[in-house]
């Protein structure tokens, strides 16, 4: 009986009335949800930029400087668990808009650091106040698009990651530029104009989002009743037991699959966090001698529109053969010789390149990868799920920036972290084997959007 409900949703997906209504929710929310984690993500990445300057000023290790991004992650991780139970309570709306006019105050109060200690306790508090957003909006897009359309959705959300590394490198190079205006530094500039617009865009969320499809007053009564029977249909009923309270939450959120996804996600953290934190200082170290921060700016940028075209292809072409495993496997495999590249190739042009595939590859197979969990976890348990999921692969994201800076003290040379990151690459994706990713099934394989 299940099994036709499923047929008769997704034939009306491909016929007309539910394909016409996921463009219209994916016209309100995916502009917006794109715009809102743009902020997030530059001012979490920013610090990379900073660094060019603010390691000299504030007298800063690259160990020191490591370990301010190693522990705003950690913040980040341990924040990330009860922020996401608190959203699934007061609802997306309220809580989204609140972070981010808290981060953005935490971010841009990063201009006052004036020592390693004080740049601690600042990163710590950006990493508090951020920690809810992207489990947040991973839950909240489960609340609106069902999982046949879940790929493009997340590709579509998450290309703010490689826009604003793209973007972010190119305005950041030129913001640095400001130093000495208003007696300011060039990065103190930096931290005040990339955070005050994430305050602005917290209060704008509140006047925009709504919490779930029967709230909105842009859908009509034919299109939420679509929409809310697509979204039932992804709900087995094994899973519908589950939240009967035969499986607690806490039991399923410790289960085996939610580790083992936890595993593979913290494998690929850790080479995004090596994109978003390293990519400028890298590709410092192998652009010509006197480039300046305007010149690394603009090459920061190519990588990341790569990233983007790879992002956008992978996610609709997942999404069309409805087939998530190999769609994983393939960029992380990608990723891992694009770094090889990028450390043993000693040329600058093939370097640069391979860095192109290290980031294409890593972003978007973390777009593929969050179409996966739910899928294994019941709707009671999802919130807490894909919050632990996030929390423990952040801890790859804490650890990087520590490991990394200590190995380029140590070595001189960004090689043996980049070894590092490849080699984690490769155990993931043979970990990804072992998830409980189901198979394209013959009907949803003949899907076309």
């Amino acid at each position: 009986m299940h099994q036709d409900s499923v047929d008769t949703s997704m034939t009306t997906a491909v016929g007309h009335p539910q394909h016409e209504v996921m463009r219209k929710v994916s016209r309100r929310l995916l502009g917006f949800l794109f715009l809102c984690f743009v902020l997030s993500f530059l001012d979490r990445i920013n610090i990379g930029f900073a660094g060019l300057t603010m390691m000299g000023d504030l007298g800063l290790s690259s160990t020191q400087f490591g370990m301010a991004t190693t522990l705003f992650y950690i913040a980040y991780v341990a924040c990330g668990i009860p922020s996401n139970i608190v959203l699934a309570r007061v609802g997306a709306r309220k809580w989204i808009g609140c972070l981010m006019i808290a981060w953005g105050l935490a971010s841009t109060a990063t201009l006052f650091a004036t020592s390693a200690n004080s740049l601690y306790l600042l990163r710590i508090l950006v990493g508090i106040t951020e920690a809810g957003f992207l489990p947040g909006v991973l839950l909240y897009l489960t609340f609106w698009f069902p999982a046949a359309y879940r790929a493009r959705a997340n590709a579509l959300f998450m290309i703010a990651m490689p826009f604003t590394a793209g973007f972010g490198s190119a305005i950041s190079g030129q913001i640095l530029g400001l130093n000495g205006i208003g007696g300011l530094h060039g990065w103190q500039w930096l931290f005040l104009l990339e955070g005050m617009p994430s305050v602005i865009m917290g209060v704008v969320v509140f006047y925009y989002l709504d919490d779930k499809p029967h709230q909105a007053r842009w859908l009509d009564a034919s299109e939420k009743h679509h929409l809310q029977q697509a979204l039932a249909a992804d709900t087995p009923a094994s899973r519908d037991a589950a939240e009967s309270g035969t499986v607690s939450a806490l039991r399923e959120m410790l289960s085996p699959a939610v580790l083992m996804f936890s595993l593979v996600y913290f494998c690929l953290v850790n080479t995004l966090a090596m994109i978003a934190v390293w990519t400028p200082l890298i590709i410092k170290s192998i652009s010509a001698a006197g480039s300046g921060n305007s010149v690394i700016g603009f090459l920061a940028t190519i990588p990341q529109v790569c990233t983007i075209i790879g992002m956008v292809f992978w996610g609709l072409h997942s999404d069309r053969t409805q087939e998530r495993k190999w769609h994983l496997v393939l960029p992380m495999l990608l990723a891992a010789v694009g770094w090889l590249l990028a450390a043993y190739a000693g040329n600058p042009l093939i370097q640069l390149s391979g860095i192109c595939m290290a980031a294409t590859g890593s972003y978007t197979a973390m777009s593929i990868f969050w179409t996966t969990p739910d899928q294994a976890i019941s709707f009671k348990a999802r919130a807490i799920g894909i919050a632990v999921i996030n929390a423990f692969g952040n801890i790859g994201s804490a650890l990087n920036p520590l490991v990394v800076g200590w190995l380029k003290d140590l070595t001189q040379s960004f090689s043996a972290g980049i070894v590092y990151c490849t080699i984690l690459l490769l155990v993931g994706s043979l970990l990804i084997f072992l998830l409980p990713i189901p198979a394209p099934t013959q009907r949803t394989a003949r899907q076309r959007y």
